[in-house]
C-alpha cells in the first residue's frame, strides 16, 4: 500500500525470494497437514474446480494467484496460477504461486491484530478497551484535551475515533492518511493529533492509523515486535511456521496492511474463527473476544457492518452471515459459518477499485451454485 516514492526506503529480499516454489498454473498440490475431502464429500458438485478452472481460462477471474476452500475442516479446492506481484509496494515481477508461497494480506492484516489484541487483554498485556488512548502515549498535550481523552481503545477497534483521516485518496499520493503517517516523525502523535471531526463512536472512518496504535500497545504491553507476538500468540499454536510482517518507515510493523501468509495458513485463522477460537484441544483466541468482535459496532459502508476490526455482512441472496477481513488487490478471508466454510482468495489487483470482483466471482457464480445440501 506504500507509495513507490516509498519503496526504496524498504528492505525486502529475505521477504520476497525463499517463499514462492514453482508448480503449474492451477496445479492442486498435496495438502497434508490439512485433512482432505473430495468435492462431493463436501457437498459440492464434482465439476466445481473444472468450472473455476473454466472461469480462469475465460478471463473472469483475471490476477487471480491463489483460492483455498475449506469445509468441515478438511480441504475441499485449492488453486494457485501466475501473475504479477508486489510486497507491500514493491513489485516482484512475475510469480508462480503454489501452497507455500507466502502473499501479502495487506488489510486483512488488520483483523489478525483484533485477534493479537484479544490475546493480549486476556492475559492482561493490554488496556482495557474504556481506556482513555492519549492517556496510553507520551504527549501530554494531548492528554490535556478533554475531548480527545473520550477517544478510547474499543474506538481504534471499531475505526470510531471521529478524527480526520482519508485513505480515499490513491496509495501513492502523500495526502493520503496512512501514506502521511508512515512519512511522519512520530506516526503515532500524528494519529492521535488530528482534527477531531465526530463524537467517538458515533461515526465510521476507514483507518489504518487505528490498527497502528492497538498494533504498538499490544508490542509494547508483550515487549516484544509485534510479529513475534503474533507466530508465539497465534501463528505457532495454529501449526503456522512461515510468516512476515513488512515494517514501516519506522521500522515497526505495518500493522494494517504489512503480514504476509500462505493461503493455507490463513485458512488456519478462518478455521480457527469457526471454531469460536479453538483449534484443535487448545483455546487460542478467546470465545468471548470473538463473540464481541463480530458485533454489529457500526454500519461501515455499502450496506455492510464493522466489528473489531472484522467485517461483517449477510448474502444478498441467501441471508446467510458471514465474516470477513478485506485486503487490497482482492485479498480476502470469508468465514461462513451456516455453511461451515471458510473461503481464501489471493489475488494481485492492487489498488483497484474493483478488485472486490474476484472474490464475489468465486462465491457467487461458482461455490454457491455448486452446493448440493442434503
Amino acid at each position: 500500500m506504500l507509495c513507490r516514492r516509498l519503496r526504496s526506503c524498504l528492505l525486502l529480499g529475505n521477504l520476497i525470494w525463499g517463499s514462492l516454489i514453482l508448480l503449474p498454473s492451477g496445479h492442486a498440490a498435496s495438502a497434508a497437514e490439512w485433512p482432505l475431502s473430495s468435492l462431493t464429500e463436501a457437498g459440492f458438485a464434482a465439476e466445481t474446480g473444472d468450472l473455476l478452472d473454466r472461469s480462469y481460462a475465460a478471463g473472469a477471474l483475471s490476477n487471480l494467484h491463489g483460492v483455498v476452500v475449506i469445509r468441515g475442516g478438511k480441504l475441499v479446492l485449492e488453486r494457485y496460477f501466475e501473475g504479477e506481484d508486489e510486497v507491500w509496494g514493491t513489485p516482484l515481477g512475475p510469480v508462480v504461486f503454489g501452497p507455500k508461497t507466502l502473499h501479502d494480506l495487506r488489510s486483512v492484516s488488520k483483523s489478525v491484530v483484533s485477534l493479537l489484541y484479544g490475546i493480549a487483554l486476556a492475559e492482561g498485556k493490554v488496556p482495557p478497551l474504556d481506556t482513555p488512548l492519549v492517556d496510553l502515549f507520551d504527549y501530554p498535550d494531548l492528554a490535556a484535551d478533554d475531548a480527545r481523552r473520550r477517544i478510547m481503545v474499543k474506538h481504534a477497534l471499531t475505526m470510531t475515533l471521529g478524527l480526520a483521516w482519508d485513505e480515499s485518496l490513491p496509495y501513492s499520493d502523500p495526502r493520503n492518511s496512512e501514506i502521511a503517517m508512515e512519512m511522519a516523525d512520530d506516526r503515532y502523535r500524528y494519529i492521535l493529533e488530528r482534527p477531531i471531526i465526530a463524537e467517538p463512536g458515533t461515526k465510521w472512518t476507514y483507518s489504518g492509523g487505528s490498527t497502528a496504535l492497538l498494533a504498538h500497545l499490544i508490542s509494547r504491553g508483550s515487549g516484544k515486535p509485534l510479529i513475534d507476538v503474533a507466530r508465539e500468540k497465534l501463528f505457532a499454536p495454529l501449526g503456522i511456521t512461515r510468516s512476515s510482517w513488512t515494517p514501516g518507515l519506522n521500522g515497526e510493523a505495518a500493522a494494517a496492511s504489512g503480514l504476509r501468509l500462505t493461503a493455507r495458513d490463513l485458512a488456519r485463522i478462518g478455521q480457527m474463527v469457526l471454531n469460536q477460537g479453538r483449534w484443535g484441544d487448545r483455546q487460542v483466541v478467546p470465545e468471548d473476544w470473538l463473540r464481541d468482535s463480530f458485533i454489529h459496532h457500526v454500519p461501515s459502508e455499502d450496506s455492510l457492518f464493522y466489528g473489531y476490526q472484522w467485517w461483517l455482512g449477510k448474502g444478498s441472496r441467501d441471508g446467510r452471515n458471514w465474516i470477513a477481513g478485506f485486503g487490497n488487490g482482492g485479498q480476502r478471508l470469508v468465514v461462513i459459518p451456516d455453511l461451515d466454510l471458510v473461503l481464501v482468495v489471493l489475488a494481485g489487483d492492487y489498488n483497484q477499485r474493483d478488485a472486490w470482483k474476484i472474490s464475489v466471482r468465486i462465491m457467487t457464480e461458482i461455490l454457491f451454485p455448486s452446493i448440493r445440501e442434503p
